[in-house]
């Protein structure tokens, strides 16, 4: 079969359309194939932003020789992981379980069933990083293909055995205060202190991890929890990891001061620190946070609007050259600026003759956030900047819709919207929305999980409706639009109907499926995003929260203990660990009459297990603690643990009844 890549949808695929790689999507024709010819699958998993997803179709796909190998010993799949992130999760966790370290592109060799039984990422075109060379790894896995079948299948054995047991549920007792308090512990002990983030290199925001300090900190007034993200927000928005012309973060560092990006923005990252940067800064107002919140925002509304939502990223490379779009020379900026106002801007933003890294500039601010003379200086310098930037030849975008992570950004933009004091984000969270609800929503209620180009690329995951759940319940809360909670409850009856286990948990896959192979997944740990579960599990404790009804509390109880059994791994699972706090703890504020400085005042609020009931007029949940209370009068109640407090009828009183950290 030739190369099949034309048709597809996702920008990845089309990338690799012209490769003579007789390249096939993934699906039921493809593995038909492979058991047809009796010859194994080549399966290449990877992303449009990827940077060495580039570099190896370069060295290897593009090839003549190495492309006739692929075709004559293998059926070679090509796979979109944000387009598929079912398949990937499958073969990346087959690639762990073999000792591997995971990364993209994900190269995997598969029986023609589809069961994995050798794999890594990124091969070199001739031996080197102490790798064996693409080449050699073809001509020796055709080679025991042939003649070592025995033992491919005592490996197939082994990985089916290893993804089933990443599959099952592990119940237990739901994790309580002593579990958190371990986890905790040990994620403050693997801080860096000195640069922020994680130890090592690279640097990722580790976005779920930091989120969970934060709310740790409220729980337990620990205030090295909040130290540490405070930590972390201040080193990448001044590092080289922050645009500082255009706005938003690459995906992460690959040193350990946070300079050097791998210079893809990916949807998620940013929706995630957006949410982070407006927890910290209602606590702290450090105004580092409300200019990089505010250029975040400019940078979505700028470069990544596509139809009514957002693109999922922005490329590394630009004219095949990686942050070719974002790096200076000094002569370069002199020639911009002029001789004064470069001298003024190197003041702050370090402009070494040779550069600081590979001969090129990448920005860095050296100094703290200053008076606002100087800012706005600096400000205008910066502007000057971007427009000369925006004459280059620009990275690629990937411009397909996720559902998942637009939903991440429109909780984020609520969130912000109450923080910094910027309705227009609210409305833009609103749109997005509908927008995914209109085009992605299936009869169902199910969403679906991407889109582009006015179809449907890939059905919905569980990923997809927890986002898209708190998405909706995040815009209820600001808003008390009754409409928003009817319709997140709306694709919380379809997710349970199609991916519940029958055990309290979920399946990553809906049950009618039917192109996964191997045992259904439950994936609870947190990546660079949140699991699904751990979002339906944050789901159900705010459902619980906002109307008190006991059968949320229930089944947010069943889920947490589903995977109460894995103590030990539970640190990976930082989203869940969070819910369990929420469930137990969260202070929910009945806002009654209206009245819109006490709402502003807890929807601005810096504690993350905090819910914000808003009632003007109309009978409150009959079981919520506040039920019987009067809700034509202008007040706050605050309400925890059943028993919600006195009346308060000012800001400061209400801010003095709130969780402190």
């Amino acid at each position: 079969m030739p190369n099949m890549l034309s048709e597809a949808s996702s920008p990845y695929l089309l990338q690799h359309k012209d490769n003579p790689v007789h390249w096939q999507v993934w699906g039921p024709e493809a593995l038909a194939e492979a058991k047809a010819r009796n010859v194994p699958i080549l399966l290449s998993i990877g992303y449009a932003a990827c940077h060495w997803c580039h570099v190896m179709a370069h060295e290897s796909f593009e090839d003549g020789q190495v492309a006739a190998l692929m075709n004559a010993h293998y059926v070679s799949i090509k796979v979109d992981r944000e387009e598929r992130p079912d398949i990937d999760q499958i073969y990346m966790t087959a690639l762990h379980a073999m000792g591997e370290q995971g990364g993209w592109p994900l190269t995997m060799f598969l029986t023609p069933d589809g069961a994995p039984f050798w794999g890594g990422t990124y091969f070199p075109p001739v031996p080197r990083f102490g790798r064996p060379s693409f080449t050699q790894v073809l001509q020796a896995l055709a080679k025991a293909w042939e003649i070592d079948r025995a033992r491919i299948d005592e490996t197939v054995v082994e990985m089916t055995r290893a993804l089933a047991a990443s599959a099952a549920a592990r119940p237990g007792d739901a994790p309580g205060p002593q579990v958190l308090d371990e986890v905790r512990g040990r994620l403050l002990h693997g801080v860096d202190w000195t640069r922020g983030g994680l130890n090592g290199a690279p640097k990722f925001p580790n976005a779920p991890i930091f989120r969970f300090l934060w709310q740790e900190a409220f729980r337990t007034g620990d205030a090295k929890a909040a130290d540490a993200v405070d930590l972390l927000l201040t080193a990448m928005s001044q590092g080289g990891i922050h645009d500082h012309l255009g706005g938003g973060y690459a995906r992460y560092a690959t040193d350990e001061n946070w300079l050097i990006p791998h210079f893809e923005k990916m949807l998620y990252d940013n929706a995630l620190i957006l949410d982070l940067l407006a927890l910290v800064y209602a606590r702290t107002k450090n105004p580092l946070y409300a200019a990089r919140a505010r250029e975040m925002v400019g940078w979505l509304e700028r470069d990544m609007r596509e139809e009514g939502a957002f693109a999922a990223s922005e490329d590394a490379d630009s004219e095949g050259v990686e942050g070719k779009f974002y790096v200076w020379e000094a002569g370069e900026i002199a020639g911009i600026l002029g001789l004064e106002e470069t001298a003024f801007f190197g003041r702050h933003y370090d402009l070494p003759a040779h550069g600081n890294w590979e001969e090129r500039i990448i920005l860095e601010r050296k100094t703290p956030f200053s008076d606002p003379a100087t800012e706005a200086r600096l400000a205008a310098a910066r502007h000057r900047l971007l427009q000369r930037r925006s004459t280059r030849i620009r990275p690629a975008r990937d411009d397909k819709i996720l559902a998942d992570w637009n939903a991440l950004t429109i909780a984020a933009l609520a969130r912000a919207a109450a923080v910094f004091e910027e309705p227009a984000w609210l409305e833009l969270a609103a749109q997005n929305f509908d927008f995914l609800r209109d085009r992605l929503g299936q009869a169902d209620g199910r969403i679906a999980h991407a889109y582009r180009a006015g179809k449907i690329s890939a059905a919905g995951l569980l990923d997809d409706q927890a986002s898209m759940i708190r998405a909706g319940l995040a815009l209820y809360e600001q808003s008390g639009d009754e409409s928003c909670l009817r319709q997140a409850l709306h694709i919380l009856h379809a997710a349970e109907a199609h991916f519940a286990d029958g055990a309290g948990a979920f399946f990553m896959v809906a049950d009618d499926a039917a192109d996964v192979p191997g045992p259904k997944a439950r994936h609870v740990t947190d990546g660079p995003t949140p699991s699904g579960i751990g979002l339906m599990a944050e789901n159900y404790a705010r459902l619980y929260h906002l109307t008190g009804d006991a059968s949320y509390r229930a089944r947010a109880e069943a889920l947490l203990a589903a995977f109460g059994g894995r103590t030990a791994m539970l640190g990976a699972s930082p989203v869940l660990l969070a819910a369990a706090d929420m469930l137990e703890n969260a202070v929910c504020v009945v806002v009654t009459g209206g009245d819109k400085a006490l709402a502003q005042a807890a929807l601005a609020a810096p504690d993350p297990a905090m819910v914000v009931l808003q009632a003007a007029g109309g009978a409150l949940p009959p079981f919520h603690p506040a039920a019987e209370k009067a809700t034509d009068r202008a007040a706050a109640y605050v309400c925890q643990g059943g028993v919600c407090a006195l009346p308060v009828t000012t800001v400061e009183a209400l801010r003095g009844l709130l969780r402190k950290g």
